[in-house]
């Protein structure tokens, strides 16, 4: 498919919520090597860059420290082998554990040296991409136009009471891109902002659809997914199976937390 991707910032700050090693984060170094490829925003950029600490917080507050209480065998153990090595073990974890700490100070003082996915990102926000709605680009100020005047009508992609017209800059900005290209469109968001989500499966908001086709063209298509690695092989981007598989991993780990929330929220 001849296509260009835009990429939600949400999907961004979720490589934050990954766990595991940085070969984790291989899927986000296809974003380096496909920069002429991506629709982006300014928008994007300061809502990335608003929201990365937070989550970065958030996501730490799941790394916790074992329950060493739980584990302190009784007094006529402690000299026994298994007793042993659970001290030392402790010792150890403790010491990881303040590496861990000054590791993570750094990336939150200072990203653009410590922080692997700041650094991606920041390369593709600094790109001379014509895809790159950028400060420097005169044009930003017509789309920022367009834009209020789509919130002010209360058109999507909008969230409920919103007070920002980001979604909107985003929205102009890709029908901008689909106008002067011969490209088609893949949206990759995991909000709602521009459609719902139904049996796993994300589906474009009734006016946006009309919108893009009436604007851009018939002929052209529009496609939405929560998958970075579905887009990117939509574009015939290779992308590897375990790349596939850490992904749904990651989607199956946010659905959960978030029928936990609901849960906790009934009561």
């Amino acid at each position: 498919m001849n296509a260009l991707i835009f990429i939600d910032t949400n999907i961004f700050l979720d490589f934050y919520r990954v766990r595991g090693g940085e070969q984790k984060l291989n899927l986000l170094k296809r974003v380096d090597d496909h920069h002429d490829r991506i629709i982006t925003t300014a928008q994007v950029e300061m809502e990335y860059k608003k929201n990365r600490q937070i989550v970065i917080l958030e996501s730490l507050n799941k790394f916790k420290t074992p329950d060493w209480g739980g584990l302190t065998p009784p007094a006529f153990l402690s000299d026994a082998q298994p007793a042993i090595a659970i001290t030392k073990s402790k010792s150890e974890i403790s010491s990881q554990q303040n590496k861990l700490k000054k590791r993570i100070e750094a990336i939150l003082k200072n990203p653009s040296t410590n922080d692997p996915v700041f650094k991606i990102l920041q390369r593709l926000f600094r790109s001379k991409s014509d895809f790159n709605l950028s400060r420097e680009k005169k044009i930003r100020f017509k789309i920022r136009g367009l834009a209020w005047k789509r919130f002010i009508l209360g058109y999507p992609p909008r969230k409920d009471k919103d007070t920002s017209i980001g979604d909107a800059i985003n929205w102009e900005w890709i029908i901008h891109c689909a106008e002067n290209t011969e490209k088609d469109i893949i949206l990759v968001t995991r909000d709602t902002d521009y459609g719902v989500n139904y049996n796993k499966e994300l589906i474009l908001n009734d006016w946006l659809s009309q919108e893009f086709k009436q604007r851009v063209g018939r002929k052209r298509k529009i496609i939405i997914t929560d998958r970075l690695t579905q887009a990117f092989k939509t574009i015939s981007v290779t992308v590897t199976k375990q790349e596939e598989i850490e992904e749904d991993s990651l989607l199956e780990e946010k659905i959960r937390n978030t029928e936990e929330f609901s849960l906790e929220n009934e009561f």
